[in-house]
């Protein structure tokens, strides 16, 4: 049987395969944040037939002051269970599996959005965005702590597998992890360790919240590529920690470096996956670029990870994975 085939099991997680849709942003949803009819029909599109293993719904903003966009998706307020509800069993009826993404956008946010002054770690500079910050206190940071903890409960609530907290591509828990935007002088900032503080909270109280068994994913902007950001050496420590800590899949993905990070081919993060997947004994997902079946289970007999994420291709093509899937079996025969 074809690697990618074959299926995993991580914590009460069953999956059928090793090939995952990542969360990408599609600004389908209700202008308040509800669950459309757009993004019902999207997801159910993408599910058909059950070829993907594991789909992970775009990021759900946790607070209004984290959301990044018009149409962006809200796991921020009990009202919004039952539309997320009619949305996990949309793409559990087709046979796969449905994370939630949950997310605060931190300066990624505009006030045109929000209606109030972005949030940050650190007052510092960041191209193409409105200088005007505002330092979250060590109370703020602890509401948003909750936040997340009571969003995850919503995605249970909502009856989804799983749910992963969004570190990556400069929002929020990125901006916290990474030195070019994490200035502290207090406990959450300065080393590593300090840096990822917020994490191991929101991963305690996600943890509470949902109980022992209820799979939590977290993906990692485990490099920044620009000079005086987070390097995958702090990644590997944060990674034993985050696991240590009870994260269930390690989602690995970039920071701050937007898609100008000068890597190409298929599988481009995957240097990063392995290195990784080296220092802890839960699953590695990895993305990026990933547009041939082929490459994708030729990184998974490499070791380069446990799952693969494939985004434009699904995107772009809903047949994407049951021909790919199709024509995997059928070299396989």
């Amino acid at each position: 049987m074809a690697y990618l085939l074959k299926p995993l099991e991580a914590g009460s997680l069953k999956l059928a395969n090793r090939l995952v849709m990542p969360p990408m942003a599609t600004a389908k949803a209700q202008e308040n944040g509800m669950v459309s009819q757009e993004l019902l029909d999207y997801y159910a599109e993408k599910s058909e037939g059950g070829y993907i293993g594991l789909i992970i719904i775009e990021h759900s903003f946790v607070q209004q002051e984290g959301k990044s966009g018009k149409r962006q998706l809200s796991a921020a307020e009990d009202n919004m269970v039952e539309g997320l509800s009619k949305l996990a069993k949309a793409i559990q009826r087709n046979g796969s599996k449905g994370v939630l993404q949950i997310n605060h956008a931190g300066s990624a946010a505009t006030k045109e959005i929000t209606g109030k002054i972005p949030v940050a770690p650190s007052v510092t500079i960041q191209r193409g965005k409105d200088n005007m910050l505002h330092e979250l206190t060590r109370q703020e940071i602890m509401e948003i702590v909750q936040a997340f903890g009571e969003a995850a409960g919503r995605a249970k609530q909502a009856g989804f597998d799983g749910v992963e907290i969004h570190s990556a591509h400069g929002y929020l828990l990125n901006q916290f992890f990474s030195p070019l935007t994490n200035k502290r002088l207090d406990a959450y900032g300065g080393d590593v360790l300090n840096r990822i503080k917020i994490h191991l909270q929101i991963i305690e109280t996600v943890r509470k919240v949902v109980g022992e068994k209820f799979p939590i994913l977290l993906r990692l902007g485990a490099m920044d590529f620009i000079e005086g950001g987070t390097t995958i050496e702090e990644s590997l420590l944060a990674a034993r920690e985050f696991a240590k800590a009870g994260v269930t899949i390690l989602d690995i993905s970039r920071g701050f470096s937007g898609y100008n990070m000068g890597l190409t081919g298929q599988g481009y993060l995957a240097h990063l996956s392995e290195a990784i997947k080296k220092v802890i004994s839960i699953p590695v997902l990895v993305t990026g670029g990933i547009t041939e079946i082929q490459a994708a289970e030729r990184l998974l007999v490499q070791g380069k990870a446990d799952l693969i994420g494939v985004g434009r291709a699904i995107l772009y093509d809903s047949e994407w994975a049951r021909n790919a899937i199709q024509s995997l079996s059928d070299s396989r025969e």
